[in-house]
């Protein structure tokens, strides 16, 4: 792969280096070596160096009821040098479509020769080795685990990190293109190979999300509720360096990557609220904004990239409903951050009764306001117990 390098401006804000969006030039670039030292504004990865990242990622893919030849999708673009996670919160009953994606998962790696941990999110096993180990932030009342995205995503992390890996990515399950999914692996290596901290944050910016409207296929650059989402970011950053700027364009990328050391230092807010409460979470926790527990982390810096795809980004519609859940959640992630001025927050407040208006009138009742928990790092879990109570006790647990 080639890609603009170094970036073409950065925001820094303590110890954050927030990177401009860079642009990829060839998806495949071939063994090029001469290449990398000869070009001061081009970057090449070949093979090699991308099949050695590669073997210390882990592709997590959280999954819900999704059709299994989507799934299936998803999983070809995938190289095969990467561990692949799969956190399902599929049904149970009355039809068991776990079972069903287990079968089919089984079946696409034996013709596949692929790594792949499986466990069901709902598993009550592993609800119970969560309060052994006392992260108790991911369950609810019941002492359940919440169903939500982001608890999903947490689960993986730890599954990541009980394999030995450095590198943790996210691809959602209903991308219709394998190519586009292959390409952000390939994004994620580049990214973790360019940084120059161990602490980096990964996100891709997708270059169209194409929709059919009219029977026409239009081709916009950003999704209704990324718009509004990086609107609120960039004004909150705006508002802290005393300089306007639309830099971030990533705010709800689902498909992003954590550096394993990053990842494990963060807090992560519950539900759909995840991608754009990392943003904030990063800068309350290494902005230099507020007082910082982790003076390793702040002395190396944390790196964040933002790379934009060739291909577009092609998903499943999941309707009006589910982008306003989206929506809601990520300006309530801004607005209640620590770091978000009175103004930001009282705009940010209007636009949420607007939207309950708008709601009120297509569905008759209030958007339902929903808690957003915040989780604690996930450094606080002995991961080696962990494992070990995972692999001796959680049911579900599948490594195929």
């Amino acid at each position: 792969m080639k890609l603009d390098f170094p970036p073409r401006f950065s925001e820094r804000i303590g110890a954050i280096s927030l990177h401009a969006v860079q642009k990829i030039y060839e998806l495949d670039s071939g063994k090029s070596p001469e290449f990398h030292g000869g070009h001061r504004t081009i970057r090449a990865f070949d093979h090699d160096e991308l099949a050695s990242i590669f073997r210390e990622l882990a592709i997590v893919i959280p999954i819900k009821n999704e059709r299994l030849r989507l799934i299936e999708g998803v999983l070809s673009g995938i190289p095969n040098e990467c561990m692949v996670v799969i956190v399902s919160n599929s049904q149970i009953s009355p039809v068991n479509r776990f079972s069903m994606e287990v079968e089919m998962i089984k079946q696409y790696s034996q013709f596949a020769d692929k790594k792949i941990i499986l466990i069901h999110q709902g598993d009550p096993d592993l609800a119970k080795i969560f309060e052994e180990v006392n992260y108790t932030s991911i369950l609810d009342s019941k002492k359940q685990i919440r169903d939500g995205k982001a608890e999903g995503m947490i689960i993986g992390i730890l599954m990541a990190k009980m394999h030995n890996k450095k590198y943790v990515g996210f691809i959602d399950s209903d991308n219709y293109f394998p190519g586009a999914v292959n390409e952000y692996c390939k994004i994620y290596a580049v990214g973790f190979g360019m940084a120059s901290t161990p602490y980096s944050n990964i996100r891709i910016s997708w270059l169209y999300k194409p929709k059919i409207r009219n029977n026409i296929l239009k081709f916009p650059k950003w999704g209704r509720t990324s718009e509004v989402t990086n609107k609120y970011l960039n004004a909150l950053l705006s508002y802290i360096t005393g300089f306007e700027t639309d830099i971030i364009k990533t705010g709800n990328s689902g498909e992003h990557a954590l550096s394993m050391s990053l990842a494990e230092n963060l807090n992560y807010s519950s539900g759909y609220s995840i991608e754009p409460y990392e943003f904030i979470n990063i800068l309350e926790k290494f902005g230099g904004l507020l007082p910082a527990d982790s003076p390793d982390i702040v002395e190396k810096g944390v790196e964040i990239f933002q790379i934009e795809t060739r291909n577009p980004h092609f998903h499943e519609e999941k309707g009006k409903d589910h982008l306003t859940e989206m929506l809601q959640a990520s300006l309530l992630a801004i607005s209640n951050s620590k770091v978000c001025n009175l103004e930001l927050a009282k705009e940010i407040k209007e636009h949420l009764s607007r939207l309950d208006t708008l709601y009120r009138r297509d569905k008759g009742s209030k958007v339902e306001a929903k808690k957003y928990v915040i989780m604690d790092p996930i450094k606080t879990i002995p991961i080696d117990k962990f494992a070990e109570l995972v692999k001796k006790n959680a049911k579900t647990f599948n490594k195929i």
